[in-house]
């Protein structure tokens, strides 16, 4: 019979992170019968039962938890040990990341090149979703950081502000768009419904008494850059975005900036424990969104 290791820990951990079998095997880059055969060999070696099963998901018995309560903590420890000893240079893992698109163009380049300079054991999984989304995907553990547009409270996650940025009312200076816009005559688009930059959309129209015969949405800004680019109308487009179009002057601005700027935040789960996980976090919490000018 196989002794107890510290892989049979981990898998037990992950297991109980994310709920099933598979997903623990896909996280460990194993298979799903081993994993189930770690999980034999630990309940055989201490005689009791560790999971129990509740439709798809394996929950952990009382003794289940207990177990794992007192050794996450020493497994994590001695990872921090032995990373710490090596400067975390020798640190090897996949890291599941998740970042809205504004988040992803803004700031994440820069942290992902230092990460591939500074940690080259650590390969990267990005995901880019709506902060929804991206909030409940971090809570149930399918990812690891997230960058989200804030601020957001929850008990559940720990965050760090990392900027924020400026918006402006671009369009293409081909379609005379000041007095097309003012005139309702210009097309107006806009990130959808449930996107912040729409509801500053509609308050800068109505303050303006804009009135405008169409808002039409689109759920990519790259996209609706090249839309009012072409001429097809004018948007509210994130300022980090929209600076290179703005400096070359495909872009004019077409009215005041709004005063309502997006907060972007770094975050993880409240209980994270995995070093490598917080060694991501703390570099990604010293990163800093420039507003723009």
């Amino acid at each position: 019979m196989k002794r107890i290791a510290l892989y049979h820990l981990e898998t037990l951990i992950w297991i109980e992170r994310l709920g099933t079998f598979a997903s623990a095997a896909q996280r460990l880059n194993t298979t799903q019968p081993a994993i189930s055969a770690r999980v034999r060999e630990i309940e055989e070696q201490l005689g009791v039962a560790l999971f129990r099963r509740e439709g798809r998901r394996m929950v952990l018995t009382a003794r289940g938890r207990r177990l794992i309560q007192q050794c996450e903590p020493l497994c994590h420890g001695l990872e921090r040990v032995l990373l710490e000893t090596s400067d975390h240079a020798g640190a090897t893992g996949s890291v599941r990341i998740g970042s809205g698109e504004i988040a992803a163009a803004s700031c994440l380049p820069a942290w992902v090149e230092a990460i591939e300079r500074e940690r080259p054991g650590i390969t990267m999984e990005i995901e880019l979703d709506l902060t929804a989304r991206l909030l409940q995907q971090l809570l149930s553990g399918e990812r690891d950081i997230v960058f989200l547009a804030g601020p957001v409270a929850s008990p559940g996650i720990r965050t760090a502000p990392i900027g924020s940025v400026a918006l402006v009312w671009a369009a293409s200076p081909a379609a005379k768009a000041n007095r097309a816009l003012a005139a309702g005559d210009l097309p107006v688009w806009s990130l959808p419904a449930h996107s912040p930059l729409h509801q500053v959309t509609l308050a800068t129209l109505e303050a303006h008494d804009i009135a405008p015969a169409t808002v039409h949405t689109c759920n990519n800004v790259r996209t609706l850059i090249e839309i009012v680019t072409c001429g097809r109308g004018a948007a509210i487009l994130p300022e980090t975005m929209a600076r290179t179009s703005l400096a070359a002057g495909t872009l004019v601005e077409v009215l005041e900036r709004p005063a309502h700027v997006v907060h972007f935040e770094a975050a993880i789960r409240a209980r994270e424990s995995d070093p490598i996980v917080l060694d991501l976090f703390e570099r990604a919490a010293r990163l800093s969104i420039e507003p723009g000018a």
